[in-house]
């Protein structure tokens, strides 16, 4: 199926969960369009908001004109795949242009909170289509189990580069760093 249908489908997908109780995102992942329900804990959307302060502070030094947002989606038409990660590293500028998602060549960073109900999407399926789409640095937050995926130098379709650390860790993430002592695990909840 070609990108434009899967987008199509996508859309319907999108409009058909506004009339869905509960929050739903659509993405593209290899075996089309899916629609999954978020129901992001006060933890996951904890380490989201600390992760994108600490690299909005550091991003005009680094990357002046980026900034780290939470909620574009991003998408490579060429190989089918539109994903909205909890965090992304663009340039401030992209989200002032026309459409609905940002080029993946536009973004610098991913960072996904792994969700206690679906881990291998931020595991296996995200850790493919990162690298994939272009992007160069990928981060993996586990508030299940308290440890931290750095993966670097997107190359033949997989990072080149893995570093794992541990929540209370200095985390160093591209020309960046992310503290992490605040960072608490999930519950039995999640």
């Amino acid at each position: 199926m070609d990108y434009a249908r899967m987008r199509a489908i996508a859309k319907e997908l999108g409009s058909y969960a506004e009339g869905l109780e509960g929050a739903w995102r659509v993405e593209i992942g290899p075996s089309g369009p899916i629609l999954a329900m978020m129901s992001p804990s006060k933890r996951h959307e904890g380490a989201v908001w600390r992760i994108s302060r600490q690299l909005n502070a550091q991003l005009p030094t680094t990357h002046p004109g980026c900034i780290c947002a939470t909620g574009p989606e991003i998408e490579h038409p060429a190989i089918g795949r539109m994903r909205r990660p909890d965090a992304v590293v663009i340039p401030e500028a992209v989200l002032d242009e026309e459409g609905l998602a940002v080029d993946s060549t536009e973004v610098l960073a991913a960072v996904e909170i792994v969700s206690p109900s679906n881990p291998s999407n931020d595991y296996a399926e995200k850790l493919a289509d990162y690298p994939a789409m272009g992007i160069p640095h990928y981060l993996i937050v586990d508030p299940r189990t308290g440890t931290i995926e750095v993966h670097s130098e997107p190359c033949g379709g997989r990072y080149a580069r893995k570093e794992p650390y541990i929540f209370g860790d200095s985390v160093p993430f591209g020309p960046w760093r992310v503290e992490t002592a605040e960072f608490r695990r999930y519950g039995r909840d999640g």
